[in-house]
């Protein structure tokens, strides 16, 4: 059986998906969380003993975000209007905040522009207009931060 080959917007996609559930339950692992959103799609690529092929870029981001969580929202938070707080957004949205926050700030060959492109196509999949027009203007706003520092 050969290996699938998942392209960069299919594993945020399955990063989305397996950090979702982390959000939620503490019980679950990144592992279990990482074979659960590879299953949802592609049961195939799980072999006989179980064991799933994990993309390794799935397996950073998903380690990546789980590992810098507070670091992640706080660049969120920084970037938040007056009257917003993480409580207030949708937990799908922070969710591809946080994949596209990690990707610019440690995916050295990923562009701050296509992350901020994928978080929009993430959110265009999974939320509303109003919920891509905040994601676009909290990511642009970091993408400026981050490269006024560069």
């Amino acid at each position: 059986m050969s290996k699938p080959s998942f392209t960069r917007r299919e594993i945020r996609e399955k990063a989305l998906q397996a950090l979702f559930p982390l959000d939620f339950n503490a019980d679950l692992t990144k592992q279990d969380a990482i074979s659960y959103a590879l299953e949802l799609d592609h049961h195939e690529i799980i072999s006989e003993d179980e064991e799933a092929f994990v993309p390794s870029y799935l397996d950073l981001l998903v380690g990546g975000v789980c590992n810098r969580k507070a670091e992640l929202d706080e660049v969120i938070e920084k970037h938040l209007g007056r009257n917003w707080s993480l409580n207030r957004i949708a937990k799908m949205d922070l969710i591809v905040l946080r994949i596209a926050i990690f990707e610019m700030l440690y995916a050295a060959d990923v562009p701050n522009t296509v992350a901020l492109n994928e978080a929009l196509e993430l959110t265009k999949k999974y939320s509303d207009d109003r919920s891509r027009k905040f994601v676009n203007g909290v990511l642009s706003n970091v993408m400026k931060e981050i490269e006024v520092k560069e």
